[in-house]
């Protein structure tokens, strides 16, 4: 579905490899840096458009990254109705949406406060895993490291995504043994 005209929001919708997620490209940007990652409508509380997509029916999570919104859905959804009325809200919502607004919702700490073993853990991440997590709407956050234990979340599109519990967290583990430590096991929580 493609929607535009001079004062509209250009919308193209994208489909991910979760059945249950949508991508959302703007043609402007929904956040300038970072990203965020909305459960449920408490945490999208501070944020109009997150909470208004909320509104939606069936609408389980939001995802912002860069020109992308990524909704996760109920599996049994009507997919064409959600659709509509996400974009709908786009469109209504986004000439008032702040794109800077990233510290509060993102929720990360500073990567300089990390251990240094989390922070090679990141750079890998960064340079291998990441861009075709976001590219497929989702992402992924290093929650912890203890014992060789590597405790992820992941988000957006994956967080529901049948294959982030199998072939992706393999992969994120095979990159991770091979490029820094051969006995991190990688945990989704």
């Amino acid at each position: 579905m493609n929607t535009s005209s001079s004062s509209e929001v250009l919308v193209r919708i994208q489909g991910t490899p979760n059945p249950n997620a949508w991508k959302f490209i703007l043609d402007r940007p929904v956040l300038n840096e970072g990203k965020a990652t909305y459960a449920d409508p408490q945490e999208a509380a501070q944020n109009r458009l997150a909470s208004s997509l909320f509104d939606v029916p069936d609408v389980r999570q939001v995802h912002f990254f860069q020109n992308v919104i990524t909704i996760t859905h109920n599996f049994d959804a009507d997919v064409d109705s959600l659709q509509k009325a996400v974009v709908s809200v786009i469109q209504t919502r986004m000439p008032m949406h702040n794109p800077d607004q990233t510290v509060r919702d993102e929720k990360k700490l500073a990567r300089s406060n990390l251990p240094p073993e989390v922070q090679e853990i990141e750079e890998v991440l960064d340079r291998t895993i990441r861009p075709g997590l976001q590219g497929d709407g989702g992402d992924l956050t290093v929650i912890k490291l203890e014992d060789n234990k590597l405790y992820v979340h992941y988000e957006g599109a994956c967080g529901t995504c049948p294959s982030s519990t199998t072939g992706t967290l393999m992969a994120i583990e095979g990159i991770l043994k091979d490029e820094l430590n051969k006995n991190l096991e990688v945990i989704p929580l």
